[in-house]
């Protein structure tokens, strides 16, 4: 069934909401104590109600108010389904569409009580391995909490892009011995050190390192002969940026909040295995309702980091289930 030709009016619902982190959350461009979030609501007059979550992109200028600035011309009005999908056409990649597409995601599969991923013509999805991460401290703390985390996870992401990456990464593999290994290193290292980096990086078993330079000085890797495969983040946005990563990159991690939403997602992960690349699909620090389309689009992806919720002190009433290393596929009252 096509809601996009309906003529049913929906109203719609912009809130900010905060959810605090387990202590703090430490990359290379900084730290954060609380997930703060854009959560968008579209509801039918017979009650029913679509809602997604976005995490405003810091590094790309995004804010809770910007985002809800860029929603603000659906926010309390009655409109269309159609109506909502043309404004959602007319944003740009990022938080805000992807809050509002995949709420129109959730609304039509609740109007019509067949799942997103019926609707969408792929199969039932199943519970997949994530990545737990490890926030960016001194070697010792971090050799702690892969020593921890390791004891439930068998899948470690560490963000590096610090002074002492050589140590942490020395003082998490000794720590977490058998646990595969992801880097990130957030645009945090530079090119006279990229060698050594790597070097240690593949003695430690390292499965993947994400986006060890800045998206504006990654043309050295096209000359680079690594050691450990290398994953495009910061770099890789929408189907438009995959031409221009072939060569420098083996992988791409697509997020929601970067591709502003699961349609996009879906076309770029289709078209990044076309060119040739894995696909690893990752998530910003927020709740259960941010990370349940994702659990959709990574059910054929390489590698699946969707941890956002284990970070936070308290996730929503309506969660994702998360067993030992894995999580599960949403149940209905979450989304989808």
């Amino acid at each position: 069934m096509d809601f996009r030709e309906s003529k049913q009016l929906i109203s719609c619902r912009v809130t900010a909401e905060s959810f605090a982190i387990k202590g703090s959350f430490r990359i290379a461009r900084g730290a954060k104590t609380s997930a703060d979030v854009i959560t968008v609501s579209l509801f039918t007059a017979a009650g029913e109600r679509g809602w997604a979550e976005a995490v405003p992109y810091a590094r790309y200028g995004e804010t809770i108010t910007s985002v809800a600035a860029q929603l603000a011309p659906i926010a309390s009005q009655k409109l269309t389904i159609s109506d909502v999908s043309e404004i959602c056409s007319e944003l740009p990649a990022g938080a805000a569409r992807n809050a509002l597409d995949c709420a129109l995601h959730d609304l039509e599969a609740k109007i019509s009580g067949e799942r997103v991923h019926s609707r969408l013509g792929t199969s039932t999805p199943k519970a997949l391995k994530s990545a737990f991460t490890l926030s960016l401290d001194t070697p010792e703390k971090m050799g702690l909490a892969a020593a921890e985390a390791s004891q439930k996870h068998s899948l470690l992401k560490i963000k590096l892009g610090g002074a002492d990456d050589i140590a942490c990464m020395n003082t998490v593999r000794k720590n977490a011995p058998a646990a595969k290994m992801i880097i990130d290193a957030n645009e945090g290292w530079e090119e006279d050190d990229l060698a050594d980096l790597l070097s240690v990086a593949a003695d430690c078993g390292a499965a993947l390192i994400e986006q060890p330079l800045s998206s504006n000085a990654d043309e050295v890797l096209l000359e680079l002969q690594s050691p450990v495969p290398i994953c495009a983040d910061e770099s890789a946005h929408t189907t438009e940026d995959l031409e221009a990563l072939i060569g420098k990159y083996e992988y791409v991690n697509i997020k929601l909040d970067k591709t502003g939403g699961l349609t996009e997602a879906i076309k770029m992960q289709t078209r990044a295995r076309e060119l040739g690349f894995g696909v690893m699909v990752g998530c910003m620090v927020g709740t259960s309702l941010a990370m349940a389309p994702a659990v959709l689009l990574a059910q054929s992806a390489h590698f699946v980091d969707l941890d956002g919720p284990l970070l936070l002190a308290t996730d929503r009433k309506q969660s994702l289930t998360y067993n030992g290393d894995t999580v599960s596929p949403p149940e209905p009252d979450l989304w989808g």
